[in-house]
């Protein structure tokens, strides 16, 4: 979806632009070797995914353009200094909607009535999916249900914490959107389907290859707007100038062949509401 719209916009691979990618692979430890390895390159720009890839490049450069395609809480973890005029180096788009974790929670107990502990699964090691789990504990108590935390830090927590959820009989998890939780996706869905349980993802990436349903932001739509923030730099603007822009597509996915799998009946309310029923 980058690469489509940044050619939209006339950048071309190979013919005016070069992309230099670099992935930690859920190692978070090694963004601070791969972000100085990209300056040492001398590239002109950084786009980065998620909100500690563009904190260990910040630290990395003061005067290199950072875009963030999809930061969690770019002023609560000090990427910026203004959502409106960030200053310094960095611009880009936020994913920061908290309250998802809310409204999936309620999304959750239209489908299962009776459920009355569910896990949620976040990275305590990034600040955005701290906020959503704060803001879900709030909703958790509104609604009856007890929150089970399950905290991640690294891909070799997750076995760990999977197992708590089954040990402890939740009745559902939900999974907290972030680059550790979407590359362990595979761990996850298969731990669910291995297990029966029902589970509400942050992404609709969870559903396409297998979960139940998701409700939350396009990372599609984000990337694509991140190209114009790209073009605009690239064309001598000062990144510190553009606003943060925050996310204006949101998306619910449901998969009822996993529903099916589950004994499940999804609501015909939810089904009328999604943005894509998968069959």
């Amino acid at each position: 979806m980058f690469p489509q719209a940044l050619r939209e916009l006339g950048w071309i691979e190979g013919k005016n632009v070069v992309f230099e990618i670099r992935y930690a692979d859920d190692q978070l430890d090694r963004l601070p070797e791969l972000a100085a390895e990209l300056i040492r390159l001398k590239v002109d720009l950084i786009v980065t995914y998620g909100t500690l890839a563009p904190l260990a490049a910040k630290r990395a450069t003061a005067t290199i353009p950072i875009v963030m395609s999809s930061a969690g809480d770019p002023l609560g973890s000090g990427l910026v200094a203004s959502l409106a005029r960030p200053g310094g180096n960095v611009t880009g788009l936020s994913m920061m909607v908290p309250e998802m974790g809310g409204k999936r929670l309620q999304m959750l107990k239209q489908v299962l009535p009776g459920v009355s502990r569910v896990a949620i699964l976040w990275n305590a090691a990034n600040p955005y999916p701290a906020l959503v789990f704060r803001q879900t504990e709030g909703a958790a108590r509104g609604l009856g249900i007890q929150l089970q935390s399950l905290e991640v830090r690294s891909p070799g927590d997750f076995h760990r914490a999977l197992e708590a959820a089954a040990r402890q009989h939740a009745g559902a998890l939900l999974t907290v959107e972030d680059p550790l939780t979407v590359g362990q996706r595979t761990q996850i869905l298969d731990f669910t389907a291995k297990n029966r349980l029902p589970a509400m993802h942050g992404l609709r990436e969870f559903v396409e290859v297998g979960g139940l349903m998701s409700y939350g932001v396009s990372l599609a739509d984000l990337r694509r707007r991140s190209a114009g923030y790209v073009d605009k730099i690239l064309k001598g603007a000062k990144p510190g100038d553009l606003p943060i822009e925050q996310p204006t597509k949101f998306e619910l996915v449901i998969n009822l062949k996993t529903a099916k799998a589950l004994g499940l009946s999804i609501p015909p309310s939810l089904i009328q509401r999604a943005d894509q029923v998968i069959e």
